[in-house]
Parts: structure tokens; C-alpha cells; sequence
């Protein structure tokens, strides 16, 4: 496999039978899913659900002060960037009128400039209207609600006064880190993040002390509602990510559970990149005259190239050896649809010789944070998972014979087409290096 670097993830789908093992960590040539060594151990406060950002100088900025000369920033970030990120009307976080502390935080992250995204839910949101929302994932849509959420808080109130909610552990402790993160500098916001598979216990003792915002998963924050531990009758603000998901029939009883036990007059963020019919019956239901943001033309992420490939299922691990030498990659995603198969195929993986990791829901929490972020600070190249998440490169789907009536309804769900895979892969489609900063590619 090349080691020059690419910033690009390649993404690989597997429909049928794949497996995985853990193999040799060997630090890849550069990080290839962002994130630090500051991020990871900033990460260890929201395990468990307990929020505790490392300590940070909060400076005492003046009137007059020039508070932007303080800020430490992180380094530029050089990936490529799509009109899914960049079409903006020229906004700036200042015109939103944000505490000065939020705003800090907001420039330590990185975040220069509001995304699209962003720019059509910061003024609503904080204005206190109902939102239904249509967003790609990757789009800055996590600051989206996280920025008003915090300019909401009131560090008087010794309750919780937010409330988000997601439908995998993963994005509960990404989001809850990245508001940690934001939240820096503001004397105290207490964020807290629960989630089922933790220990119960842990998250009962943090309740007892002050927490303000409680990103959690609907079944564990709902258990806690029910046990009077988590009071949730002052929350004034509940944020549904992925509410496609969360309204689906896995949860979407527990989500009405919940929302008896709020305030009446609560404001409601609905985050999703489909609109099912179960999202429209629950607008209908319990958003009072939202404001609508459909900012999609289609599901995948501009960018992400999507092609498939026919192969039998003898042939998948041999395709993917082919793939890994004769593509440049940098890291690589690969989705099986199973655990067995997850940890067969990092198994095969690795005695192939390739640094790989795995994950899926039958880990124990504590390992599959620890692997998740191991993998975005860049120390494994490859990643066998469950699930499906990604950002700019190639997704390149292995299907076998019988799966063949999936694509074309695959194509109809993402608004895609996706092609049959080509003899050679233009390296434009997925490598850094052949763009330009500002987008354009650059003659090699």
C-alpha cells in the first residue's frame, strides 16, 4: 500500500459476508480522520458520561482587550473542501451576537466561518423557533445546534436545560466532546454525556452533582428520567440528531416517552437527513410551526464517488488486497454487516499484512472508544465497523450476485447512480495532493 499521504478516506461497503481482526498498530504516515492527541485525552472526560474538560486558563478578557490574540488556534486545516461546507452567504459567528466566551471556543475549534448548515440554524434557533432540518452528515451540523444550545445556558441554574439526543454511542461521545470543546471557556458549563452499555451507576452519581446539557441515547436517558434522577422538567431545549433514525420503530416510542416528561413549552431541533413519513407524523404532533432547512439535493456528501463491483463472496477479501495496492490510500473504512464477519475480516486483514482495527456493538464501551479514536488520530490505516459513516473519497461497494436487486435501491435512497467500478481510479476522485486549497485540482 502507498504511504503517501492523502487526507481522503477511501470507503469501502461490503453487503454480504466480510469479518475482521485487530491487527499490528503502525502509526500511519499522517492523521487521516482528524482529531489530535489533545482531542483524545480531552475524550477520557465524556467516557462513562461524565464531562470534565482539561483544565484550561480561561483568560479574563477586558472591554478594549483584543481577545482574538489570545485564542490558541489549531493548525489550519488544508483538507479539500466541498459547496456542501463552502456555499455560504458570508456570514460571520460575530454577526450572530454570541457571548464572547462561545466565541473562543467556537475559533479554538477551528471553525472559521459558519457553514451553510450553520448559517440557517444559528439565527433561528437562538430566535427560539421549532426547526425541522434536512443536512448531510460532514456539514458542520453539530455546531449547527450546539452553538445556540450553549448561548442558552444559563450558568445560574443548577439544572439540566438542554437536552440532545442521538441514536448510537459513538455520536453521543462526539457530540459531547465537541461541546465540551466549544463550551471551554465559559466558566463552567457542565456537559454530560450517557449512553446504554455504561455503567448505570457512574452515570446516577454525575446526576447528582450540576449538569446543563446531557447528550445521551433515548433508552439510557430515558431510564433515568423514569428513575428521578435525571430532571428534565426545566429543559428548554431538546435537539433530535438523525431523527430519521430516532423516529424509526426501534426508538421512536421511547422519544414520545420523553417528550411527556418535558416542559410544554420546550424548543425543539430536528436533525435528518431523510424526511420518512415518521418524522412528518412527529413534526405534526409536537413542533409548533417549525422552520423548515432542506439543504440536500442528494444524501451523499459532494465529493464521495460511489462505485460497485461484482464479486462471490470468495472473491471479496482477494478484491480488497487488489484495492489496497493499487489505490493510494491513506485510511480506509470498511462496513460489513455483522459482527462475526467484522472480526473475521480484520483477522484477514491483518495476515495480509495491512494495520487494521475493528468495532462493532458487541465490544465493550471502554475498547470500542478506544479504537474509535485511535483510528481518527491516524494510528491504524484501516477500520472494519458496523454502520456507515465517512467524508470526502471513494465508496466502492463489493456485492455478490444476490444482492444485485439492493443497488438499484441503494441509488434511489443516497439520489445517486452508482457506477460499476473502472479499470483505473483518477486520483483527483479521492488523493489531496492533486487539489489546490482552494478546490481546484492541480495538473500532477
Amino acid at each position: 500500500m502507498s504511504t503517501t499521504r492523502t487526507e481522503n478516506p477511501v470507503i469501502l461497503g461490503m453487503s454480504t459476508q466480510n469479518g475482521q481482526l485487530r491487527g499490528s498498530v503502525k502509526p500511519a504516515g499522517a492523521p487521516g480522520g482528524g482529531g489530535g492527541p489533545q482531542q483524545l485525552n480531552q475524550m477520557k472526560g465524556t467516557i462513562n458520561g461524565n464531562s470534565q474538560p482539561s483544565p484550561t486558563t480561561n483568560a479574563v478578557v477586558k472591554p478594549g482587550d483584543d481577545w482574538k490574540k489570545s485564542l490558541k488556534l489549531p493548525p489550519k486545516d488544508t483538507r479539500i473542501k466541498t459547496s456542501d461546507v463552502t456555499a455560504t452567504k458570508g456570514n460571520e459567528f460575530e454577526d450572530y451576537c454570541l457571548k464572547r466566551e462561545l466565541l473562543m471556543g467556537i475559533f479554538e475549534m477551528g471553525w472559521e466561518k459558519p457553514s451553510p448548515i450553520q448559517e440557517e440554524s444559528i439565527p433561528i434557533a437562538l430566535s427560539g423557533r421549532d426547526i425541522l432540518a434536512r443536512a448531510k452528515n460532514g456539514t458542520g451540523k453539530s455546531g449547527a445546534y450546539l452553538i445556540p444550545l450553549l448561548e442558552r445556558i444559563d450558568l445560574k441554574r443548577d439544572c439540566i436545560q438542554a437536552l440532545g439526543i442521538v441514536p448510537t454511542r459513538e455520536l453521543a461521545l462526539q457530540v459531547s466532546q465537541i461541546c465540551i470543546q466549544v463550551s471551554k471557556h465559559m466558566g463552567g458549563v457542565k456537559v454530560m454525556a450517557t449512553t446504554g452499555g455504561t455503567n448505570l451507576r457512574d452515570d446516577i452519581m454525575r446526576l447528582d452533582e450540576t449538569v446543563h446539557v446531557v447528550i445521551a441515547t433515548p433508552g439510557r436517558i430515558l431510564d433515568l428520567i423514569k428513575k428521578g434522577v435525571a430532571k428534565v422538567n426545566q429543559v428548554q431545549m431538546i435537539v433530535l440528531d438523525e431523527a430519521d433514525k430516532l423516529l424509526s420503530q426501534d426508538f421512536v416510542v421511547m422519544m414520545e416517552e420523553i417528550l411527556g416528561f418535558l416542559p410544554k413549552q420546550r424548543q425543539i431541533l430536528l436533525y435528518s437527513a431523510t424526511f420518512p413519513l415518521s418524522v412528518q407524523k412527529f413534526m405534526n404532533s409536537h413542533l409548533q410551526k417549525p422552520y423548515e432547512i432542506n439543504l440536500m439535493e442528494e444524501l451523499t456528501l459532494k465529493g464521495v464517488t460511489q462505485y460497485y463491483a461484482y464479486v462471490t463472496e470468495r472473491q471479496k477479501v482477494h478484491c480488497l488486497n487488489t484495492l489496497f495496492s493499487r489505490l493510494q490510500i491513506n485510511q480506509s473504512i470498511i462496513f460489513c454487516n455483522s459482527s462475526q464477519r467484522v472480526e473475521l475480516l480484520a483477522k484477514k486483514i491483518s495476515q495480509l499484512g495491512y494495520s487494521c482495527f475493528y468495532i462493532h456493538a458487541k465490544m465493550r464501551q471502554e475498547h470500542r472508544n478506544r479504537v474509535f479514536h485511535d483510528f481518527r488520530n491516524g494510528l491504524c490505516r484501516n477500520l472494519v465497523c458496523t454502520g456507515r459513516f465517512g467524508h470526502l473519497g471513494l465508496a466502492i461497494n463489493l456485492i455478490t450476485y444476490d444482492d444485485r436487486f439492493n443497488l438499484k435501491g441503494i441509488e434511489e435512497q443516497l439520489g445517486t447512480e452508482i457506477k460499476p467500478i473502472p479499470g483505473i481510479i483518477d486520483k483527483s476522485l479521492y488523493v489531496a495532493e492533486y487539489h489546490s486549497e482552494g478546490g481546484e485540482e492541480v495538473k500532477p
